[in-house]
């Protein structure tokens, strides 16, 4: 026998998620979007929910989320997306409803609207993408961004007696009743995207259960916004936003 003639065990390392559309891909390199995006896309597949799930992206650069996984999508108005998915869940409540927004938008404009569909317990899960600044506008001032961050509209770093205080949001609403599963993640590492895949599905699962209203916080880069590469970007997210918006779950029913 020839070694040509020896069939080997295919070793597949990776493979583009079956709902990604063939789109080419707008975000800046080095930005987490596209990672969570696979996610997203792995999960819906895997549970078998890709005929049964409605997303509903907002305003920002979160907007463009249904150009690349193949769901049925709703585009709310900035910062209105848990109002919309409140009103998808209650029209379908067994199908899987999901935002998918920003921190300019889930903490700025629409803090009300996350807050109470929050605070009632609507059965959907919200994807939350925090990289501390408006990346899409031209990188202005979050009510993420870091005291002492630079930004186009604090060139001289964030100030409290001017500013105020950066707003950890996730935590507000892990002490809502409302809320069953709140964590926060990151995409940085190998490891810590497994995490944040099993934290997506869990947040999805609770979605279909009926268990309350679900947020994942995914701490991200915007190397365009903070004007860094992409290498120097998790460096700054690991030594100035993890200590601020530490990793973990703040609220898990389960436990």
């Amino acid at each position: 026998m020839k070694p040509e003639d020896i069939k080997r065990p295919e070793n597949k390392v990776y493979s583009k998620p079956e709902l990604l559309n063939d789109t080419p891909m707008h975000y800046c390199p080095g930005c987490s979007h596209g990672v969570v995006h696979k996610l997203i896309a792995e999960v819906l597949k895997e549970m078998g929910q890709e005929n049964n799930a409605i997303g509903v992206a907002p305003v920002g650069c979160a907007v463009f989320a249904y150009n690349y996984i193949d769901i049925d999508w709703i585009e709310a108005a900035h910062g209105r997306a848990p109002a919309v998915a409140t009103g998808a869940k209650r029209l379908n409540p067994d199908v899987l409803v999901f935002t998918y927004q920003g921190d300019g938008d889930l903490a700025a404009i629409g803090t009300a609207e996350t807050i109470h569909a929050a605070n009632r317990g609507e059965n959907i899960a919200i994807i939350f993408i925090n990289n501390a600044i408006y990346g899409m506008t031209g990188g202005q001032m979050a009510p993420t961004t870091l005291e002492g961050q630079k930004t186009a509209t604090t060139p001289y770093g964030r100030r409290v007696d001017l500013n105020g205080y950066p707003l950890k949001i996730s935590n507000l609403l892990a002490e809502l009743e409302g809320t069953c599963y709140v964590t926060r993640q990151a995409v940085h590492t190998p490891a810590a995207v497994r995490k944040a895949k099993a934290a997506i599905r869990k947040a999805f699962e609770n979605s279909l259960e009926g268990r309350g209203t679900s947020v994942v916080e995914v701490v991200s880069t915007c190397n365009s916004g903070w004007k860094m590469s992409p290498a120097k970007a998790n460096e700054w997210m690991v030594e100035n936003m993890f200590p601020f918006y530490p990793l973990g779950d703040l609220k898990n029913n389960d436990k």
